[in-house]
């Protein structure tokens, strides 16, 4: 099953989501309006709202409100990119400039604040406590996501496991919630639901180490971003971390010093560095690990086209190529 047979499996309740998100985005503030429209209508893989979408219905649910939480669960993601690109001093996401190099900092700090506030508003639309608590504490571990990776910015001394909780909090978090939502809407046993949190916790992790390979690989026009911008914000994601301790000590000190600096002045060189040092991979053999641990989660979860659909959604996020 391909990534076009997944989508075209829910392309009802992916219609019904773009619905949603355009009614929920409407502001008589014209400007919110305005970066709302720009962000959203960016593009991307949603595959975050697709997860939830396939997630409720492999659970058995009939209803409509899986829609709802696959749009609070797009909001959210939308607010951590306007705000991750002011912190990072990005130029470009998806092949396009970023809402704050057109609209400015402030603009889009607001308006991702508007788009959190929103979310929130449409989970009380749920009218489930259990749902709200497990959002609260999402958007919480997010946060603290942040701060962590804004800690270990331009440390090369990053530990793995430190790397590791960052992306759990940063990525994988936000896919493990959207799960555990879904499966909370269809009223799964609790076997049932632990099952889908490890798959969404699994899966966002595998997605996070193959964005964080591709920005040493991938081609600049499909990964519709800068190569190297991990580097040039002195990032020390994994591919790196791992040549640290892989590569002669007159590479690795280069290393260290693009990470203490950042900058692109050694991008070529530190980019030959991670390839012979197996820095790629390592960090692929860890995503398809991921991978195989998310599908895993599956086993229990009857038959159907929706489990299907997941175990196809978990391979394309360590199978593609932007």
């Amino acid at each position: 099953m391909q990534l076009e047979d997944v989508r075209a499996l829910v392309a009802d309740d992916l219609r019904r989501v773009d619905q949603v998100i355009v009614e929920r985005l409407a502001s008589d503030v014209v400007l919110v309006n305005q970066i709302s429209q720009y962000i959203i209508g960016g593009g991307g893989k949603r595959l975050r709202p697709l997860s939830v979408l396939l997630a409720a219905r492999a659970c058995g649910y009939t209803g409509h409100h899986h829609v709802e939480a696959a749009a609070i669960i797009e909001f959210i993601h939308t607010a951590t990119l306007l705000h991750d690109d002011v912190v990072d001093g990005s130029e470009m996401r998806r092949g396009r400039d970023t809402a704050n190099h057109v609209f400015g900092n402030q603009a889009s700090v607001l308006v991702g604040d508007y788009l959190y506030s929103r979310s929130f508003q449409m989970m009380v639309s749920l009218d489930d406590l259990r749902i709200q608590g497990v959002m609260a504490d999402a958007t919480n571990t997010i946060a603290m996501g942040e701060v962590l990776q804004l800690m270990n910015a331009h440390d090369p001394d990053t530990t793995e496991e430190s790397y590791f909780e960052v992306i759990y909090r940063k990525t994988a978090k936000l896919f493990e919630a959207g799960a555990q939502m879904a499966a909370i809407l269809a009223n799964a046993p609790r076997p049932v639901e632990q099952a889908m949190v490890a798959y969404g916790r699994h899966l966002g992790t595998a997605f996070q180490l193959v964005d964080d390979m591709l920005d040493y690989r991938a081609n600049r026009e499909e990964l519709g971003k800068n190569l190297g911008d991990d580097l040039a914000e002195g990032k020390p994601t994994l591919p790196l971390i791992h040549a640290l301790s892989h590569s002669a000590p007159e590479e690795a000190a280069r290393i260290r010093a693009a990470i203490e600096e950042g900058g692109l002045d050694d991008l070529e060189a530190i980019t030959r560095t991670i390839e012979s040092s197996g820095g790629l991979e390592y960090t692929a053999r860890l995503a398809q690990r991921e991978r195989d641990l998310a599908t895993g989660a599956l086993a229990d979860l009857p038959d159907s086209a929706y489990k299907q659909a997941l175990h196809a959604l978990a391979d394309f996020a360590v199978s593609r190529t932007h």
